[in-house]
């Protein structure tokens, strides 16, 4: 069986963009308060991690939380991380749930952060068969297990946000 398309990859990619530059750029001014389509937002500090132990141990503590395993059975399923040649992406294998991350390169290390782990967890936690998908990686499904990750672990504010950019870059939502 072959997996849908993946029709709204990009457009995914483009909006969390634009919300990891809103939080970076809310670290380096120390102004958490952002406007977002006419609504003020103060932004929640979003974790990042210093190697890939420490992405591991984060991976780990998402996937052993109540709630997560009982929302979805996936997260029963460890997850491994490594790291991963190149800086362009991080990535989910769903052969043998793996989540590859670039390490740190000429003092950058934008991989190493919360958005870009919970987006590969999303990925990990798709109940339908990796060898049988029957919808898009980045398709209304996932991105709603995306936004509920987001807005449960690193705060309600960061979901609309991400929301909020998602549906103004015409991501459909579930």
């Amino acid at each position: 069986m072959k997996r849908p398309r993946d029709t709204q990859r990009t457009a995914v990619y483009d909006a969390e963009a634009l919300v990891r530059t809103m939080f970076d750029r809310a670290d380096e001014r120390g102004l958490r308060v952002v406007d977002v389509l006419g609504s003020q937002v103060t932004l929640p500090v979003e974790r990042k991690f210093a190697s890939i132990d420490s992405v591991q141990d984060y991976v780990d503590r998402v996937l052993a939380l109540n709630w997560v395993r009982s929302t979805w059975t996936r997260a029963a399923t460890p997850i491994h991380v490594r790291a991963r040649s190149g800086n362009k992406a991080a990535h989910y294998e769903s052969d043998c749930a793996t989540i590859a991350v670039p390490e740190h390169r000429n003092g950058n290390a934008w991989a190493f952060r919360e958005l870009v782990v919970l987006h590969e967890i999303a990925h990990h936690l798709d109940p339908s068969d990796p060898e049988y998908p029957t919808v898009a990686p980045h398709g209304p499904e996932y991105v709603d297990r995306y936004l509920t990750l987001v807005g449960e672990i690193i705060g309600p504010e960061a979901a609309f946000v991400l929301r909020t950019m998602l549906l103004a870059g015409g991501v459909r939502l579930n």
